[in-house]
């Protein structure tokens, strides 16, 4: 199960980051609060998962899983 909710943490992470983007320096509300609340989030489960999963292989894996999929959607999906 936490090895779902470390997937989850770093889809997160992809929805935060390419909400970075969208909040235009935050300063466009709707975007800059789904930026944030994506950021606590994703935190928030990473921080679930480690309760069980070692340290440096779930972080590894958040920040590979927010590293390639913002490369990916950024590519096909931002403008």
């Amino acid at each position: 199960m936490n090895w779902l909710i470390l997937v989850l943490a770093g889809l997160l992470e992809v929805g935060w980051a390419v909400g970075l983007k969208y909040s235009e320096g935050f300063t466009q509300l709707v975007p800059s609060v789904l930026t944030v609340l994506s950021m606590a989030a994703s935190v928030f489960l990473l921080g679930v998962a480690i309760k069980t999963l070692p340290l440096g292989t779930a972080y590894v894996i958040w920040v590979g899983i927010g590293a390639v999929g913002t490369a990916i959607v950024g590519n096909a999906f931002v403008f």
